[in-house]
């Protein structure tokens, strides 16, 4: 036989008739930098910031949305409003967002989705016309995809479902998929979003004059 035998998972993922993008929200932050204030319970127009994330989430097409909870799992639950999201818990949240990421996609298994479309509960600033962009870079369970600003790759990230099982192998401390994404940079295709989102990260004092 010529060449080399694709790996089972991958070739499997290849061979299925997937389609779906679902929403995988990293919502499990405790804001250390903020005082220990979950960044999934800070108040972005007079609703839990969770909230908007996943209505970002819902508005660029993800049907299906799983939001992972760590920090004050049980205060989020009972104060944010998550009608149809798939709530996971991270027990290991304090080990950083990697541990999220391995979570949110240990989830995602056997639903059928093709693809993962990941996006960070801090970043109010991306909203669905950026996201929408990088979910519709999909195009089999072989697509990496992440939005671009200025060319500086961030999020979302959109992770096809035949790399999820590489993503878990390396997702480890605050570093996520880095290393993932820098080893496959030739397949992964880059959305630049910049001049319809900004790309600013909610994690210190400081940076609250961005919520509503």
């Amino acid at each position: 036989m010529n060449g080399h035998p694709k790996d089972t998972a991958a070739a499997a993922a290849e061979d299925a008739d997937v389609t779906e993008v679902a929403g995988l929200l990293l919502a499990a932050g405790g804001g250390r930098r903020l005082g220990g204030r979950p960044k999934a319970l800070l108040e972005h127009r007079g609703r839990p910031l969770v909230e908007h994330a996943v209505g970002v989430l819902r508005a660029a097409g993800c049907t299906r949305v799983h939001v992972v909870l760590g920090a004050a799992a049980d205060t989020v639950r009972a104060r944010a409003s998550l009608p149809g999201c798939v709530l996971v818990d991270n027990p290991e949240w304090e080990q950083g967002m990697g541990s999220s990421l391995r979570a949110g996609l240990a989830s995602l298994r056997g639903t059928g989705a093709g693809a993962a479309l990941v996006s960070l509960v801090d970043q109010p600033g991306i909203g669905a016309a950026a996201t929408a962009r990088v979910r519709d870079a999909y195009r089999s369970p072989s697509t990496l995809a992440a939005a671009a600003y200025d060319g500086l790759r961030g999020h979302p990230v959109l992770f096809g479902s035949a790399h999820w099982a590489g993503i878990e192998a390396t997702a480890v401390g605050d570093r996520g998929a880095r290393d993932y994404l820098r080893a496959h940079a030739d397949a992964l295709t880059l959305i630049e979003c910049g001049e319809v989102a900004e790309a600013y990260d909610i994690d210190t004092a400081e940076d609250l004059i961005h919520l509503e």
